[in-house]
């Protein structure tokens, strides 16, 4: 019979399944990527774009742990942007435009260039398990042909395809994505194993033909002038900057039909282009309610609060009188556009009337229809903050089947998971990322923590160490946990560490810098239009100041030697804002005493004396790890968390001994985890030390 056996297997090659088995084959696992369509690898169903708010930060994070999604993006991007650039450093963020087809192409190359992964077309119908001792483990899985693959561990990363339904007004039809086909037996699988299962819906808005669009009529919305990337190491690497122009001379470097190209200063660029709806829109919206599969009752599934459909938007938002659309290219050798803001289920005929009532738009022709999709899900109260699964050993979970949606959500859980599942097989610990460490950490807490019943966005609202977790210090946060697993160069881990180092020292030096002589100082500060200084002022107080940037530095108390941007960047950031950095590591430390202390795997919640019914079901759920994660479920309060307490003291006295510290997180105050090899991280690295406290 056709099959074989792995390390480790992951199914579905969305971006989740991407991440998980390029990172299992580089931490040096077997791997088997399994998928329904191999031209579909890295498909964007929806926006074809990459970052924002709080999903740039994920972005740079991944990149910063060793994943792929950055180098992807920066290699097939056609415009990329640094949003909320008039608010602080903790909320900006990238974003980026991607050729469609080109991302695809560079993603797929990657997967089957990559040695130690085998990438096969395949519809997973079953998951085989062994239960030996009571205990169900992971065994493999079997194909609808009756191919069975055999592994240690198993990467679900199934999108939208679980039982997957596509509708469009009064018309459905099975599909986990436009012209794909759903799974469908996989669902009763993960039943037959104990797995409670729930029902998401998402939805796409209708494609546009370019050359029907009235561009006179439209806000340009041009990219950045200046060099902007996703990936640390962009600019130090030859095989990026190799892998951009081969991706420009495949794709092209412009389409005619698009105005207002960018010209190729630092890369070339395409626009997007902003229109509003209007009073005839919503109208139109209004009267066809009644075909509306979202309020007809044909769309059972809940849909994601952040990004609702357009008719959802005109129902719920009823005062507003406009609300803005996107016109997105979707590459350089297509006309086709993505309208963003438009995602709809009304049937095909109200989509066109409806993009026909503005004015950009008054002759557009559509090349694909609105859809809303619905699939199943696994409610994320089932798996631990490793992304495995509680039911089945050496099963991870990853991307929309825990109830999440974005692509950036997704290739950060995937991430995680194949991190994770290599870490098993090795007989390692597992990576867990801290909410005060990574968004990546404040994503998988919330899941494990919260009951899920919407799609789950990442918003930088969700994270209380916003100014810890900046997009700009990714990589001095993370790159040395991404080089303990295996997954970053010794090299680039020298280079981050010299970063940080850089800037503790650039730091030290403007705190014991002091102005000189007043007179002939403030003549050079008025020539840079900066208010008068003295000079008992150290360079340091006068870079908090906000009119103050650190080209003031560079000028009246320049360095010994060269200072690269990225580390005034971060000087700059870490001076103007000290005071509320110490206040996040002091929040930090103090809440640290409940992430450390581990709650028994085995706690039975029905014998604690003291704990109020609401908590002691919601205890039962999720079964927290930690007293930290436990704080943070909901209808859990202070007082349970008391009594929690209590009882771990008192199993202590009992036994005689500490309860163990949370395991799998990699970098404690007290400790740094192994490397491959018996290689160990000391304190004495500095940057190690230092980011954890």
């Amino acid at each position: 019979m056709a099959g074989g056996a792995y390390d480790i297997i992951v199914i579905g090659a969305g971006h989740a399944g991407c991440e998980a088995s390029l990172a299992a084959a580089r931490m040096g696992c077997r791997t088997l990527l399994l998928t329904i369509n191999l031209d579909n690898i890295a498909l964007m169903p929806c926006n074809p774009s990459i970052g924002g708010p709080a999903k740039g930060h994920l972005v740079r994070e991944i990149d910063a742990l060793g994943g792929e999604m950055a180098r992807n993006i920066d290699r097939t991007a056609i415009q990329i942007r640094m949003l909320n650039t008039g608010k602080g450093p903790a909320v900006q963020a990238l974003r980026a435009q991607a050729d469609k087809k080109a991302y695809q192409a560079v993603m797929r190359r990657t997967l089957e260039e990559q040695p130690l992964l085998d990438v096969k077309q395949a519809t997973v119908e079953r998951l085989l398990v062994d239960e030996g001792d009571g205990a169900k483990r992971i065994a493999g899985v079997t194909t609808e042909t009756g191919a069975v693959y055999r592994a240690t561990a198993v990467v679900l990363t199934t999108g939208t395809s679980l039982r997957g339904r596509l509708i469009t007004g009064e018309f459905t039809r099975p599909g986990g994505r436009s012209g794909e086909f759903p799974a469908l037996k996989l669902s009763d699988s993960l039943r037959e194993l104990g797995f409670r299962l729930g029902r998401l819906k998402t939805g796409t808005p209708p494609r546009i033909d370019a050359r029907t669009v009235d561009f006179s009529r439209t806000e340009v919305q041009p990219g950045s002038d200046t060099p902007l990337y996703f990936s640390f190491e962009y600019q130090e690497s030859a095989d990026l900057a190799t892998e951009v122009e081969l991706a420009r001379q495949r794709w092209g470097e412009a389409n005619p039909v698009y105005p207002c190209p960018q010209p190729a200063t630092w890369r070339r660029q395409l626009p997007c282009y902003l229109v509003h709806t209007n009073e005839r829109t919503h109208g139109i919206i209004r009267r066809n309610l009644h075909r509306a599969p979202l309020f007809t009752g044909v769309i059972e599934g809940v849909g994601p609060r952040y990004c609702p459909s357009i008719e959802d938007k005109i129902v719920r938002f009823a005062d507003k009188s406009a609300h803005g659309l996107f016109l997105e290219p979707e590459g350089w050798n297509t006309n086709e556009m993505y309208v963003q803001g438009a995602n709809t289920s009304l049937p095909e005929d109200v989509q066109l009337e409806m993009l026909r009532s503005i004015p950009a738009l008054e002759r557009v022709e559509m090349v694909r229809v609105g859809y809303a999709v619905e699939y199943d899900y696994v409610p994320s109260s089932q798996i631990l903050a490793s992304l495995e699964t509680k039911l089945v050993k050496g099963l991870f979970l990853a991307g929309q089947i825990n109830g999440t949606s974005g692509y950036e959500e997704a290739a950060g859980q995937g991430l995680i998971a194949g991190i994770n599942a290599a870490l098993q097989v090795q007989g390692r610990p597992p990576v867990i990322l801290g909410r005060d460490q990574a968004y990546i950490g404040v994503m998988i807490d919330d899941l494990v923590t919260k009951e899920i019943s919407e799609p789950y966005r990442l918003l930088t609202s969700r994270a209380e160490y916003r100014l810890l977790l900046r997009q700009d210090s990714a990589d001095t946060r993370l790159t040395p946990i991404g080089y303990d697993v295996g997954l970053i160069a010794r090299e680039r881990y020298e280079a981050v560490r010299r970063k940080r180092e850089a800037i503790e020292g650039e730091l030290r030096r403007l705190s014991r810098t002091f102005f000189g002589d007043s007179e002939r100082l403030n003549v050079r500060v008025e020539a840079l239009g900066i208010p008068l200084v003295h000079r008992s002022m150290s360079a340091l107080e006068f870079l908090r100041r906000q009119d103050v940037g650190y080209e003031a530095i560079r000028q009246l108390a320049p360095p010994d030697g060269t200072v690269d941007d990225a580390v005034a960047e971060q000087v700059e950031v870490e001076a103007k804002y000290a005071a509320y950095i110490e206040k996040q590591r002091q929040q930090v430390d103090r809440t640290g005493r409940f992430e450390q202390r581990r709650l028994p795997a085995d706690l039975d919640y029905d014998q604690v004396v003291g704990l109020r019914n609401e908590a002691r079901e919601k205890l039962k759920l999720f079964r927290p790890m930690t007293l930290g994660q436990a704080s943070r479920i909901n209808g859990v309060t202070p007082a349970d968390i008391s009594v929690l307490l209590v009882t771990l003291e008192k199993n202590r006295r009992r036994c005689g001994r500490q309860a163990p510290a949370t395991p799998g997180r990699p970098y404690a105050k007290s400790e740094a985890a192994p490397r491959n090899r018996s290689r160990r991280i000391s304190s004495s690295d500095g940057l190690v030390s230092s980011l954890s406290e």
